[in-house]
């Protein structure tokens, strides 16, 4: 029997945000808004890697050699100064703000686990309405180590004040998902994005085509 969580740490990029206002400020650089996939894409791989290797790097830096190499060093310091700032204005999803507060009046703590920057996913969550239904923000920069390493669910279940298995993560991504259960916590993957989970992972506890579903689903489990 799945009990259901004490707290629920949300994914923050792709997830909570959309990424699209990224793309215009590509183009605004004289760049192709259809770099913004690959370069994302190739961010997290390069943050992965790092992990993998026994390594850490700020956002900032991981998310600036991407841009780098993903323009092919046409970009100027500055053109990448100006795509970064936008992760600090992104708009929420119109699912996430009722998904989030859905939790929150229902007593449970409420969290972000991101990899993107302290500073940016304050603002952003300011910004989007969210910051008033978030108890805690972990980001990989805190505790010195990027997504999926299983310790970094665990210091976002600490900080949630709850031992991992009390602790679900709520996820587009399913490789996420997969790390959190690897873990020891639950999860709850939304099909947003990716349309199928992966059988490769670890199947998530609950699951839905939006985030409310999926707080309501991880609402509906049992409390032991």
């Amino acid at each position: 029997m799945t009990i259901r969580p004490r707290a629920v740490a949300f994914d923050v990029l792709e997830t909570l945000v959309d990424l699209e206002p990224l793309r215009a400020r590509l183009e605004e650089v004289g760049q192709p808004g259809r770099l913004l996939e690959p370069w994302f894409m190739r961010f997290q791989r390069d943050s992965m890697a790092l992990t993998l290797a026994g390594d850490f790097a700020s956002f900032d830096s991981v998310a600036r050699q991407a841009l780098r190499t993903d323009t092919g060093h046409t970009a100027t310091e500055a053109d990448i100064d100006h795509v970064l700032e936008g992760f600090g204005r992104l708009p929420a999803h119109p699912d996430a703000e009722p998904a989030l507060r859905r939790l929150s009046e229902a007593g449970l703590r409420v969290g972000c686990l991101t990899v993107g920057s302290t500073e940016n996913t304050a603002r952003l969550l300011e910004r989007a309405g969210l910051a008033r239904h978030v108890d805690q923000v972990v980001t990989a920069e805190r505790a010195g180590i990027w997504k999926p390493a299983p310790s970094i669910y665990r210091v976002a279940a600490g900080e949630l004040g709850t031992p991992p298995g009390g602790m679900a993560l709520v996820a587009v991504h399913a490789w996420d998902c997969h790390g959190a259960k690897r873990a020891g916590c639950l999860t709850g993957w939304c099909a947003r994005l990716e349309g199928r989970y992966g059988d490769v992972f670890s199947a998530p506890d609950v699951s839905g085509p939006d985030l409310v579903q999926v707080a309501e689903r991880l609402l509906r489990l049992s409390s032991g």
